[in-house]
């Protein structure tokens, strides 16, 4: 399944938790993996945890504090903290299904990671069985 992701910000994370659980919800299965897919070279997936947004937040900020956005770097079109930031946290993440539903541990959530926003991005969702 295709979902489009609109951010708003230069960097976010967007919890995309309901779209995945909606994905396994329609394909009906008991007990396999929901892939999450994000086909973008300045965006990534993570999960991490949704109780406190401060969170999610700290995370953003160590990123930058690591990797600004002005440090040197070649990459002609300006972005390159945005690869780097994407490449760490990977394009794709894989989520046990049992009994129907996502097997996150209770503060887990998936998160869309935008580093070059805003943009429309997509992800993808497939799940296995």
């Amino acid at each position: 399944m295709e979902y489009s992701i609109n951010t708003t910000k230069a960097q976010e994370f967007v919890n995309i938790t309901d779209l995945v659980r909606q994905a396994v919800r329609e394909s009906g299965v008991q007990s396999g993996q929901a892939v999450v897919f994000v086909p973008h070279t300045t965006a990534g997936v993570t999960i991490n945890e949704n109780a406190d947004p401060d969170v999610v937040r700290d995370i953003i900020y160590g990123l930058e504090k690591a990797f600004p956005e002005q440090n040197g770097y070649r990459h002609f079109e300006g972005n390159s903290h945005a690869h780097i930031k994407a490449s760490l946290m990977g394009s794709s993440c894989h989520v046990l299904i049992e009994n129907g539903a996502l097997k996150l541990g209770i503060w887990q959530s998936i998160y869309f990671c935008e580093f070059d926003g805003p943009r429309n991005r997509k992800v993808f969702v497939n799940i296995v069985k």
